[in-house]
């Protein structure tokens, strides 16, 4: 059996209501599923739920807890953190977890966000206008940011941690062993250490061929156990058939880093289990 609390339905960017991500939990034995659509924003995008849905989508969810034996069902939303804007803060009060997520990194001459994982040709506007091709400056601040989010409005996970490597495809723009980009990592995880959050390991850029890895890579993965600091699986889920994509592999992948145990939500706590490639172990 295994649990994903990361997953996107039609509330969002993602495909098929609830109901659909529950129904195919439950044909998979799951232990417990967490709904994460991403949080409003206060300007429009295309993948973020609108505010006026959000008391619909906590109500909806309340709703299937109560109905659906077999599978536990939790609340949460994937949160950006963008200072001054919004943060996992805003709204943990009302959920039972949250992913916070850096997808903006600064704003574009004509005030738009900067979305580090739109599409390439954005990326390179973004990367031209604001950082003037500097990718040393770009990929810093986009973890300076990732800090702040983590001393300032903590979440329960982080999200899909190093997800702007997914413009670097081939190395495009750097190396991962680069001794700069090793030392913004090393200062993330260390402050990471010190709050208690969990790391997802998230594998929806495997599957949809946007990386060959998961986010974080695999060295990062290892930097985390040697800090010993839990880590969930993760699909993002946008359509029910992924709610267990690539977590046999990934679960190889934890296995052979080192890590003993995965975190999930079971009976409303954070608890370890032990796992393998089949799943959690009980």
């Amino acid at each position: 059996m295994w649990s994903n609390l990361h997953t996107h339905s039609h509330y969002c960017d993602g495909k098929g209501p609830l109901e659909d991500y529950v129904d195919e939990a439950k044909r998979l034995s799951m232990m417990s599923i967490g709904f994460s659509s991403h949080a409003p924003l206060p300007f429009d995008t295309k993948w973020c739920m609108k505010a006026e849905r959000l008391p619909e989508y906590i109500n909806a969810i309340e709703r299937i807890k109560g109905s659906q034996p077999g599978v536990e069902v939790y609340t949460g939303l994937e949160i950006d953190f963008i200072p001054g804007v919004t943060s996992p803060n805003l709204f943990k009060d009302r959920l039972d977890y949250t992913i916070g997520s850096i997808h903006f990194v600064e704003r574009l001459p004509n005030g738009a966000g900067w979305e580090i994982d739109s599409t390439h040709a954005f990326f390179l506007e973004g990367f031209s206008k604001i950082f003037n091709n500097n990718i040393k400056d770009a990929v810093s601040r986009y973890y300076e940011l990732t800090r702040e989010m983590i001393s300032t409005a903590c979440p329960t996970i982080i999200g899909h941690l190093d997800k702007i490597k997914i413009q670097n495809v081939g190395g495009k723009f750097f190396n991962e062993k680069d001794s700069w980009y090793h030392e913004q990592l090393k200062e993330t995880i260390d402050l990471i250490s010190s709050t208690g959050a969990i790391v997802e390991v998230n594998t929806r850029g495997i599957y949809q061929k946007k990386s060959d890895t998961t986010y974080p890579s695999p060295w990062i993965l290892e930097l985390l156990n040697q800090k010993e600091i839990p880590v969930t699986i993760s699909s993002d889920a946008h359509h029910p058939d992924d709610i267990v994509n690539q977590f046999p592999e990934t679960a190889k992948v934890l296995r052979t880093i080192g890590f003993k145990t995965i975190v999930v939500l079971s009976e409303g706590t954070w608890k370890s289990f032990s796992y393998n490639e089949h799943g959690i172990i009980r």
